[in-house]
């Protein structure tokens, strides 16, 4: 295993406080989103069912593309929405993609695909994100989870 980047610690602070303060706009998002207002493309809810109540749980996430390929994760590791995903195996998306709202996920091990993910994030994210992103790029890569999105009924 790889050892912790210097500056993880305060990262990982760093990410929870960003993601509160996220949670306090979440609202304001959900109606731009809903509006189509501009600077938000990629963002979209996701939806995966808790892995204790079963009740659906929705986040706002931004659909990364590689290639021919869509992706979601989350940079700073295990998460209660990342710990649902790895229970459920399955996510909705709205709104829906050409291929549907169902997918499958994969979860991504280290390697190149993951790093080519860990890569588009950092363009991909809308601003302020994606200026985080580039600063916490070694945070990212050492502990960030990331999953690829297979349409239900595809092979993975």
């Amino acid at each position: 295993m790889s050892e912790t980047p210097r500056g993880s610690r305060l990262w990982n602070v760093a990410f929870k406080v960003f993601y509160r303060l996220l949670r306090l706009v979440e609202p304001l998002v959900r109606s731009a989103l809903a509006n189509h207002a501009p600077g938000l493309d990629g963002v979209v809810s996701l939806e995966v069912p808790g892995r204790l109540s079963g009740r659906p749980r929705r986040m706002l996430v931004t659909l990364l593309h590689v290639g021919d390929e869509w992706y979601v994760g989350h940079p700073n590791g295990a998460s209660p929405w990342t710990r649902n995903v790895d229970a459920a195996g399955v996510v909705k998306v709205d709104p829906p993609a050409r291929h549907g709202s169902e997918f499958r996920v994969v979860r991504l091990p280290r390697g190149e695909e993951r790093d080519a993910v860990i890569e588009a994030t950092r363009a991909q994210q809308p601003f302020p994100a994606n200026l985080i992103y580039r600063a916490a790029s070694r945070h990212i890569s050492a502990v960030g989870v990331y999953y690829r999105l297979v349409p239900a009924g595809a092979d993975a």
